[in-house]
């Protein structure tokens, strides 16, 4: 697994901005004392099993990358979109989720070729055929 450190991540565009939108959100009996919310033990064991498929991501990239993949499409349950995350964005996500317990906003892909992005499944389907012919 690899580790990412804070400052390799897109800074945060509203650091310090006494007009940050967030700031209005209220904690709920889940957030701590700075309104920030805590994981949950469910919430804390979904993030583990996502770092477990960051364990197979540096497989799947380096099998697909080569065929011109940049990273995973993700369908978002809050806004019903799709979120294309590059690989090494993706990692990095996850990573200070667990961290933190929140993920810095970040600029979503711009103009993002959906042929580029693949999912999940598809990444442990290729790998699973993949390597199953060695």
């Amino acid at each position: 697994m690899y580790g990412v450190s804070p400052e390799a991540l897109p800074p945060d565009p509203f650091a310090g901005d006494p007009d940050d939108p967030a700031l209005c959100m209220d904690a709920d009996e889940d957030g701590d004392e700075d309104g920030q919310q805590t994981l949950t033990d469910s919430d804390r064991s979904e993030i583990l099993a996502d770092l477990a498929d960051l364990a197979d991501l540096a497989v799947y990239q380096a099998l697909l990358s080569g065929r011109g993949v940049r990273g995973i499409i993700v369908d978002c349950a809050d806004c019903g979109e799709q979120h294309f995350h590059e690989w090494s964005l993706l990692r990095a996500s996850l990573q200070q989720l667990l961290d933190e317990g929140q993920m810095r906003p970040h600029e979503p892909a711009y103009d993002p070729d959906p042929a580029h992005y693949v999912t999940w499944e598809y990444c442990r389907g290729y790998a699973d055929a993949t390597l199953s012919d060695d």
